[in-house]
C-alpha cells in the first residue's frame, strides 16, 4: 500500500487542499483530506509541496525525444518508455499517410506493445491513423503521393485505397481513431463502415464545406483532428468545418495547445463555445518533442527541424514539439483555464471519449495513473497502474 501525500489534488470538481492518495495494487483505494496518516503504508511519499493530477492521455502523438512511431521498428515501445517523463500515462501512436507495408508494420508494433506494455511505460492505446483518405489541398506535411480515395477504381500509383483498408481490416483491434476528409468520393460510406466496426472517425485535413462536414457527423464522425489546423475556417457566410465542429455537441475536438498552431484567443473562443468537457488537448508531437531548438528529427520518417514547432525542410509546418505537461501549463496560462478544466482536456475527456473506464480522474476505485507536478507544472513523478514510471529529483527519492 502506497500513501502519496500531496499539497493538493485536481479532483473532478475542485482542487483540494492537502490530501493523501492511497494506492493498492493498480488502483486508488482512497482519497483522504489532509496529508497526515499512512502508518500502515508500505511506502509513504511526501509530495506536500506539489499538485497531483490524473495521468495525461495523448490521443495524437507521432513521436517524442528522438522516437518516431512510424519510421522506427521499435518506435512505439520507445515512445511508451519516454512519454512518462512528460506525464503521459496512455497514448495513441499516430501515423501519417503511408504505404500499406509501412502501415502494417506500425499496427503490428502497436499490437505487440499493447499486449506486452514495457515495464514503467505509458499504456499503448489503439493507433490514431492520420490516414491516406485526406484532402491533397489540406495535406500540410502529409505526403501527397500517399493520398487516396477510399475505394478508388482508377490507377493510383503503387497501391490503392482498398489496400489501405485491407490493412485496417487485418489489424482492426489495434486501430482506434481514423482521420479522414468527408468530402472525398466514398468517404461518407467509409465513415459508416468504420463506425459500425467500432472505430472512432475524426474529421481532419479537409476542405469540406459546412454541409459536407455535417454529413460526416451525421454518418457517425465524433472527433475532429487538430481543430482550426488544415480545415476550412469559420466565416460569417460559410461556417466551414470549424463551424460544424463548434456547433456539434456530439463531436469532441482536438486542440494543439502550444499557442502557436492556434492563437490563444482562438483557443479561448473554441473552449468557450464547446466547453472543456468537449475539447481534447493534444500535442501532435513529433520525434523532435522534448529536444532543443535546432535539433534534427523526423515525422513519419520525413526530416524535420525543431523550432518553436516542427518544420519540413521547405518550411511547411509539420506537427509540434509540444509535450503534454507543457500543454497542461499553457491551458492555464494562455487559455486562462483552471487546473480542473485543464485536467478535463488532458485526462478526463480523452479517457471518456476513448471508453477508458476508470481512467482520467482521481477517485477511489479508479486506475492509479497519476502525475505529480511542481508549482510550474513540471513533472516530478508519473505513476502508471500504481507503479512509479518516472521520477525526477525534486522529491529526493
Amino acid at each position: 500500500m502506497i500513501f502519496l501525500r500531496a499539497g493538493g489534488l485536481v479532483l473532478p470538481d475542485r482542487v483540494s487542499g492537502p490530501a493523501t492518495v492511497v494506492i493498492e495494487g493498480d488502483r486508488i483505494v482512497d482519497v483522504r483530506d489532509g496529508s497526515r496518516g499512512g502508518s500502515t503504508a508500505d511506502v509513504a511519499i511526501d509530495a506536500t509541496g506539489h499538485l497531483v493530477v490524473p495521468g495525461f492521455i495523448d490521443v495524437h502523438v507521432h513521436g517524442v525525444d528522438g522516437c518516431d512511431a512510424l519510421a522506427q521498428a521499435d518506435g512505439v515501445e520507445r515512445m511508451s518508455l519516454r512519454l512518462p517523463r512528460f506525464g503521459v500515462t496512455a497514448f495513441c501512436p499516430t501515423s501519417i499517410a503511408c504505404a500499406p507495408a509501412t502501415l502494417r508494420a506500425l499496427l503490428a508494433a502497436v499490437g505487440r506493445a499493447r499486449a506486452n506494455r514495457p515495464r514503467r511505460g505509458a499504456r499503448v492505446l489503439p493507433a490514431h491513423l492520420e490516414s491516406n483518405f485526406i484532402s491533397p489541398a489540406f495535406a500540410g506535411a502529409q505526403p501527397v503521393e500517399c493520398l487516396r480515395v477510399p475505394r478508388g477504381s482508377r490507377p493510383e500509383g503503387e497501391f490503392t485505397g482498398a489496400e489501405i483498408l485491407d490493412e485496417i481490416d487485418r489489424a482492426r483491434p489495434d486501430v482506434g481513431i481514423v482521420t479522414l476528409a468527408p468530402e472525398l468520393e466514398g468517404a461518407i460510406d467509409l465513415v459508416r463502415s468504420l463506425v459500425s466496426r467500432g472505430h472512432r472517425v475524426s474529421i481532419g485535413h479537409t476542405g469540406a464545406t459546412y454541409e459536407q462536414a455535417r454529413a460526416g457527423i451525421d454518418a457517425g464522425a465524433r472527433h475532429a483532428t487538430h481543430l482550426f489546423n488544415r480545415m476550412t475556417p469559420l466565416t460569417h457566410h460559410e461556417p466551414g468545418v470549424v463551424g460544424a465542429v463548434l456547433e456539434s455537441e456530439e463531436v469532441a475536438a482536438e486542440l494543439i495547445a502550444d499557442g502557436v498552431h492556434v492563437h490563444p484567443a482562438a483557443m479561448r473562443a473554441a473552449i468557450a463555445a464547446k466547453g472543456a468537457s468537449r475539447m481534447i488537448a493534444i500535442t501532435d508531437g513529433t520525434s523532435g518533442s522534448g529536444m532543443p531548438a535546432g535539433s534534427r528529427a523526423t515525422l513519419g520518417g520525413r526530416p524535420i527541424t525543431v523550432t518553436d514547432v516542427a518544420r519540413l525542410d521547405d518550411g511547411t509546418l509539420a506537427g509540434s514539439v509540444l509535450t503534454m505537461d507543457r500543454a497542461f501549463a499553457r491551458l492555464t496560462t494562455l487559455a486562462g483555464l483552471s487546473p480542473v478544466e485543464a485536467a478535463l482536456m488532458t485526462s478526463t475527456t480523452p479517457a471518456r471519449e476513448l471508453g477508458l473506464h476508470g481512467h482520467g480522474v482521481l477517485a477511489p476505485g479508479t486506475v492509479a495513473d497519476l502525475v505529480v507536478l511542481d508549482a510550474a507544472y513540471h513533472v516530478v513523478q508519473t505513476w502508471v497502474g500504481g507503479e512509479l514510471a518516472w521520477a525526477g529529483d525534486r522529491l529526493g527519492i
